[in-house]
């Protein structure tokens, strides 16, 4: 499948704020006209809880469409993509850190990216060590994830996201238990990986944003 160059987001709505569309007519992001999201470039989607962060992401990773208006992935309709065309996009396109994050809790930190970066072998064993010390969690390898603290997890579960190729990066809420200092570690991690694939970044926020240069900061 061909990386697409671009997301376009026309008139999306989520079903469940149909009652109510008025609430959202301040939203950059939702019934706008057209909305578009182009390689290289950094968002920070801010919202308070409820706003639809987390569904947002979920359209843009074709997990759910109870969504009104339409979404293009380069240039075919979301809707119309095939199961194999989906994960062939979350294989090699769309990298997605949900907030669950969704780390085996009995496995170590080390054996959750693995089992991720298996499926490409996109990054050698000396490169994710590289990055989980940038992240600040190289010591913490071989301790299973469930004895980690939230926003070690976070970081874990970054690198393992990272750990794929990708030409758009979908991070909800990445930093939200961070520090300014690990904020600032992580953020310059995912700089260096996005700027070498031109990826386009989506974060959202509560408020915590990604430190990264040149963000486009939307209000959802």
């Amino acid at each position: 499948m061909k990386t697409p160059q671009r997301l376009i987001l026309r008139d999306m709505l989520p079903l469940a704020f149909a009652a109510e569309p008025q609430k959202h007519s301040a939203s950059e992001i939702w019934l706008r006209e057209v909305m578009e999201f182009l390689p290289g470039q950094r968002h920070i989607i801010r919202s308070e809880s409820g706003g639809g962060k987390s569904s947002l992401c979920s359209y843009l990773h074709g997990n759910r469409d109870d969504y009104s208006g339409s979404l293009t992935i380069g240039d075919k309709d979301a809707r119309r993509l095939s199961v194999r065309e989906w994960t062939e996009l979350r294989r090699s396109v769309i990298a997605y850190l949900p907030q669950d994050m969704g780390l085996f809790p009995t496995l170590t930190a080390m054996e959750n990216i693995i089992l991720k970066n298996r499926l490409t072998s996109h990054k050698t064993r000396d490169e994710i060590m590289e990055m989980l010390d940038i992240a600040g969690v190289a010591s913490l390898a071989d301790r299973p994830a469930g004895k980690l603290s939230i926003g070690q997890q976070q970081r874990v579960a970054l690198v393992r996201t990272l750990c794929q190729p990708f030409g758009i990066l979908l991070l909800d809420e990445p930093v939200s238990h961070l520090d300014q200092r690990a904020n600032l570690a992580v953020s310059q991690l995912i700089d260096r990986e996005a700027s070498a694939k031109n990826a386009t970044v989506i974060a959202t926020s509560v408020g915590n944003d990604l430190q990264l240069d040149g963000c486009l900061r939307l209000s959802l």
